[in-house]
């Protein structure tokens, strides 16, 4: 008679207890977001018996989220491809191209690494301000590309020393310029580590709040999590309006979450392989 193993028992129970603990509040929310504001003083914690869109219609035309998420796609997608750009070029550089520095630059970028943005946040406002950068798009999506890029660079620089020597040689041979090596060989051998990175890249800029907060000031040019802060004094007697805007917020990553996570977690592993 075989013995049931408990091993795998005892670790799927603080598992399923994790992802409880990790959907209560998305399902709350969308609960929540059903309901009218009766409704939800009556009774915060009942099931709704019908789906009702109007809290969302609200949230998206009246309270303004739709404009909100039209300003983060805005500045999430020029920002990642940006990203994208200078990151491959910097970490097809700095993986297979010898000059003098290269090193210390290497090191340069590394150290952005370590440098939090409430640490810079005053003096780059006031370069931003001079520069009449506040309040656009393009100031935020320079402090993006400034503040996100050396992560970027560290990964891609990573994935591409894992590259053969023997495929740029060999396109070398056959005539490649540099620029041509990088655009025939190192981006399409680079393209899952370009998904990767687009993606968390991605979620960092949509998850952001402190830095959109100081480069957008205006009602016009919030983002969706800044547009979401805001809601919570300016509706704290209308939670359901609340939470549908919330949710609204929650729905693109969770989504990205779903399909893409085998493609997050290849980026997360990206920075960790040596070539």
């Amino acid at each position: 008679m075989s013995r049931v193993r408990p091993g795998p028992w005892l670790a799927a129970l603080p598992m399923s207890l994790l992802a409880l603990a990790t959907l209560y509040p998305l399902l709350f929310t969308a609960n929540v977001a059903m309901k009218t504001r009766r409704d939800y003083v009556l009774d915060r914690f009942a099931l709704v018996d019908t789906l009702r869109g109007q809290n969302l219609e609200t949230a998206w035309t009246s309270v303004g989220m739709g404009r909100y998420f039209v300003n983060s796609l805005i500045v999430v997608t020029s920002s990642v491809l940006l990203l994208l750009l200078l990151g491959s070029m910097a970490g097809f550089a700095l993986s297979r191209l010898r000059f003098r520095g290269s090193s210390l630059l290497y090191l340069t970028f590394l150290a952005g690494l370590f440098v939090p943005f409430q640490v810079i946040m005053v003096p780059l406002a006031r370069i931003m301000a001079d520069a009449a950068l506040i309040d656009t798009y393009p100031g935020l999506v320079l402090v993006y590309v400034a503040q996100f890029l050396p992560f970027t660079v560290f990964l891609l620089t990573s994935y591409y020393r894992t590259i053969p020597q023997e495929v740029i040689d060999a396109a070398r041979i056959d005539g490649n310029s540099v620029y041509g090596v990088y655009r025939r060989i190192m981006l399409p051998l680079g393209r899952p580590a370009l998904l990767s990175v687009g993606i968390l890249n991605a979620l960092f800029c949509w998850n952001d709040v402190l830095m959109s907060l100081v480069m957008m000031p205006s009602a016009d040019h919030r983002t969706l999590m800044v547009g979401v802060t805001s809601l919570r004094g300016q509706y704290s007697d209308d939670i359901p309006t609340f939470a549908s805007g919330v949710l609204i917020a929650a729905l693109p990553v969770l989504v990205v979450y779903l399909f893409l996570q085998r493609q997050i977690a290849d980026g997360v592993a990206a920075g960790s392989t040596k070539g």
